[in-house]
């Protein structure tokens, strides 16, 4: 889904709200494209969805579980809060808003992170004409090196231990018991 103002539009998209509160809430699947703001509780208990907005209010990513969500402007207070699963990508991050439970959550973009990033941005940009994807597009590299990337450590151990159980040619249920393991030590 594309959400953007209407091509006649005469004010800035990135100042303004495009979607309201609550959107992305209890996301299971499918993308949205959202050029401008969102009202608080962006992506709360997003479980699968990819979800890319220039902006969010207070609460974004709350419970979310899995899922993406990339934030291409500010975010409000206590972002992350009970955040147990999924990936959020956040420019320019003001630590002081994310809930101190999630504050060790928060890392640096691997190159692969900076490759998926871009194509996400690019689509944004494509999907929606924003001018503030255009602009990070213009200078990539500068762009990703203000991204931070949240992705709770438990949900981390996880992901890792699917990916060295596939790796290894284990079986559906080997692999689930390994994510299960990983999961009870965190």
């Amino acid at each position: 889904m594309i959400v953007r103002p209407d091509r006649g539009a005469d004010h800035l998209a990135e100042y303004s709200t495009i979607a309201g509160n609550t959107i992305g809430y209890g996301a299971t699947g499918g993308e949205l494209f959202l050029r401008g703001r969102t009202g608080e509780r962006f992506c709360v208990r997003n479980s699968g969805a990819l979800v890319v907005s220039e902006g969010v209010g207070d609460h974004g990513c709350e419970y979310m579980t899995g899922g993406t969500a990339v934030v291409l402007g500010e975010t409000g207070r206590n972002f992350a809060a009970g955040m147990s699963g999924g990936v959020a990508y956040v420019i320019d991050l003001d630590r002081d808003n994310v809930n101190s439970g999630n504050l060790e959550a928060i890392e640096a973009l691997s190159d692969t992170d900076k490759a998926w990033l871009h194509d996400v941005v690019r689509r944004h940009f494509e999907e929606t004409g924003s001018t503030v994807a255009e602009k990070l597009l213009a200078d990539w590299d500068a762009a990703a090196a203000r991204f931070s990337k949240i992705i709770p450590t438990t949900y981390k151990a996880v992901l890792a231990a699917k990916d060295a159980a596939e790796l290894a040619g284990l079986s559906e249920s080997e692999t689930t018991e390994k994510m299960m393991e990983a999961a009870s030590h965190g």
